[in-house]
């Protein structure tokens, strides 16, 4: 999962890149600090794949990552090539989701690039901006349909003309390009088009450390930027950028603790991201365990077992017989893989059967 972090200048937006992937990002009081996409790779925790591992005493332990990518700040005309502009916008088109940092805070000392504080104005001119890019590679990818159709009655190239067509018009009245997909065949057809507005967003609402413990409740910025995006079908997450670098710098897990309860949060904004990431996306997690290695697998949700196995390697797809699976739950209650067969709880499914989140999981195959 790749995710692309976006925002405004002077959002703190690569403050938080860097509490979330401390991977040391430049950040500054001005805006294009970040003058070229900084990555950064973060596990996923998952307490299931840590007890695996004591119970194997594994060589190998394995957690899902995600990859950020910081992207340098936009500005109003960034389509258009304003700022650092269209160089940004097409890194974002490689990512699976749009991590979008909006500023909840007020506060003269940092600099605003529109000069206000407006969360709904700041969602507005990114949104814009990505529209407009989108318009533009619709119309070029339209022009070459229409070359490529000219004396042929390609069905699969017709099909990509009339959604380019209807996503044309969204465009141009100024709505994302997914407000023209209605069906999971549109919106798989689309993926090839490499639109920025298809993508899912996350608002990430950078709120002020007096508003962390009742997560932006009476933030009036943080509940403009909630009902944005409960109206889009769109998550957010309350941060406070500060907390979490300031978190991110604390290696000891009683210190991490103490610190967040003195903030008022139960965990940090990492893992309620990591949390609304998987929501939003419908990602579920499988677990392959053994002495040599124990390792959690991200899957879309409702992956039957034989795309699982090849989530892995395709031979293991190619060549499936079967799945030898337990739920997590049914695993740790019984305390050993033996103990869950002999209660029955250790199940051999076929190809119809639908991945479960936490399912361990041994595929059997044959190539």
């Amino acid at each position: 999962m790749k995710i692309g972090v976006v925002g405004l200048p002077n959002v703190g937006k690569s403050t938080l890149f860097n509490a979330l992937t401390r991977a040391g990002a430049a950040s500054a009081n001005y805006p294009f600090c970040t003058i070229e996409p900084n990555v950064g790779i973060v596990t996923v925790p998952d307490a299931r794949v840590e007890w695996l591992s004591d119970l194997y005493k594994t060589k190998s332990t394995i957690l899902a990552t995600i990859e950020f990518a910081d992207i340098a700040g936009l500005v109003r005309g960034a389509s258009k090539g304003e700022g650092l502009g269209n160089k940004f916008l097409g890194a974002i088109r490689e990512c699976d989701a749009i991590l979008h940092v909006v500023r909840a805070f007020d506060g003269g000392d940092i600099i605003h690039v529109e000069g206000t504080v407006n969360p709904t104005r700041d969602i507005d001119t990114i949104n814009l901006e990505l529209i407009l890019a989108d318009l533009d590679s619709v119309v070029k990818q339209i022009d070459k349909l229409d070359k490529q159709l000219k004396g042929s009655r390609d069905a699969k190239l017709i099909e990509q003309r009339e959604l380019l067509g209807r996503i044309k018009v969204c465009l141009e009245d100024e709505k994302s390009a997914s407000c023209a997909l209605t069906t999971p065949k549109e919106r798989e057809v689309a993926r090839g088009f490499f639109l920025l507005t298809t993508k899912p967003v996350i608002y990430l609402a950078n709120l002020p450390e007096s508003d962390m413990p009742n997560s932006g409740a009476t933030n009036a910025h943080f509940q403009a930027i909630a009902k944005l995006a409960a109206s889009q079908g769109n998550g957010i997450v309350a941060v406070c950028a500060k907390i979490e670098e300031e978190l991110s710098q604390v290696a000891d897990d009683a210190e991490r603790t103490e610190l967040m309860q003195m903030y008022g949060i139960t965990n940090s904004g990492l893992d309620r991201l990591i949390a609304e990431s998987y929501k939003l996306l419908g990602l579920i997690s499988f677990i392959t365990a053994g002495e040599k290695e124990v390792r959690a697998w991200t899957i879309p949700a409702g992956t039957k077992a034989p795309q699982a196995a090849g989530a892995i390697h395709t031979d293991f797809e190619r060549g499936f017989i079967r799945a030898e699976i337990v739920s997590f739950k049914d695993f740790q209650t019984c305390g050993t893989l033996v103990t869950a067969k002999e209660r029955g709880l250790l199940r051999s499914e076929g190809k119809e059967y639908t991945m479960q989140d936490g399912d361990v999981v041994h595929f059997r195959f044959n190539v």
